[in-house]
């Protein structure tokens, strides 16, 4: 692994945002009380042994740099490589669909060109899995492809995620948007450092597009081959609010959590020094992930709470994900719901979704 280099894209919008990414980018997204979203991608990698990470940024980059700053928390504050935080294009709504754009891998190029490694691995941040990357560039070595990707056959349909179609041996085109049992790429991929570079000189003059879809769309695919490694582990596409509610209440079974964050590849966060969460007399806490800092004094049921939210006397949170410095208060009731950081839900009051239809509650600012 000490000849890959590894690029993490978070410059790009979903195409069905909600008020959780109205003032930060998808990568930010708070995840299971203590996670965010662009942890899986970082953890994958150094997890693996990769030690030089480009990061492109998004315009509203503030709560990522918070979070992942120079890299200390996953080992990437380095004299030689660690983490390279560098800025993304910024122009108007052709990025939807597109996460790997040329016109950002282009104005990044230099980072490709001062490394000397062999082989770059590309990764979004909209896919929660976790994988063992070293065995991933070791079965792309061996394969004598140019191009290797992750996929995976769709669970369901998906406008958001990019298909791919094969024969038995190379990936031979796309589509944007899978339905159920179609090749869905879970934005994982490894070339050659070289051939990415020569790949940008190619598009120059499609610098809009995604990557990938570039290749395609320009008959190039017949140019390199281009192979798909199938992932069998747990797999959540985050592109909006019912998948990030649904992965998280996905966590709170203990088994796909163990698959998640074995012992060998846990994921690695930003730490926090805070107070054990502390449970007060007469609180009911069932089936829950309650975060450092919590005071739970009513009932928490299948919901996952984030640091420093407190559930008072009476108060009721089921089925639901409280984020940061949330207080809800006595006789409030919370339900299907995902409610941003530093709300106050006043006393007596009721927010209630469906399990089909959860209610979101924007970032309290003030």
């Amino acid at each position: 692994m000490a000849k890959v280099i590894g690029l993490v894209t978070a410059n790009y919008y979903v195409q069905n945002p909600s008020d959780l990414v109205a003032s930060r980018p998808v990568a930010s997204m708070p995840f299971l009380g203590r996670y965010r979203l662009v942890d899986f991608a970082l953890s994958n990698m150094v997890n693996a042994g990769i030690r030089t990470v480009g990061f492109i940024m998004p315009p509203n980059y503030r709560s990522l740099i918070d979070h992942v700053g120079s890299g200390k928390d996953w080992g990437l504050d380095r004299k030689a490589g660690g983490l390279f935080v560098m800025p993304g294009s910024n122009f108007g709504t052709s990025r939807l669909g597109g996460r790997f754009l040329v016109r950002d891998l282009e104005e990044n190029k230099q980072f490709l060109e001062r490394n000397t490694e062999d082989y770059v691995v590309l990764s979004t941040c909209n896919f929660i899995y976790n994988i063992d990357l070293k065995a991933f560039v070791e079965k792309h070595i061996a394969s004598g492809a140019d191009i290797t990707v992750l996929t995976k056959k769709a669970t369901q349909d998906n406008p958001n995620i990019l298909g791919f179609t094969s024969d038995s041996v190379s990936v031979t085109g796309k589509e944007m948007g899978v339905k159920f049992g179609d090749t869905a790429f879970l934005d994982l991929a490894v070339m050659k450092r070289e051939l990415l570079l020569e790949m940008l000189g190619w598009y120059k003059s499609m610098d809009h597009k995604d990557l990938f879809c570039a290749l395609i769309e320009s008959g190039d695919i017949s140019r390199v081959n281009v192979k798909a490694v199938d992932f069998d582990g747990y797999v959540a596409a985050i592109f909006d609010k019912q998948a990030y509610y649904q992965a998280n209440m996905d966590l709170l079974n203990p088994n796909v959590l163990d698959e998640l964050s074995p012992e060998d590849r846990f994921i690695k966060t930003k730490a926090h020094d805070n107070a054990p969460a502390k449970f007060e007399p007469g609180s009911h806490v069932t089936n829950s992930l309650v975060s450092a800092g919590d005071r739970i004094y009513g009932a928490v049921v299948d919901s996952v709470l984030s640091r420093e939210v407190i559930v008072e006397p009476g108060a009721t949170v089921r089925n639901s994900i409280v984020m940061q410095g949330t207080v809800i208060k006595t006789g409030a009731r919370v339900e299907n719901a995902i409610l941003d950081r530093g709300n106050i839900v006043a006393e007596g009051t009721a927010l209630m979704g469906t399990p089909d239809d959860v209610l979101v509650l924007a970032k309290h600012n003030e």
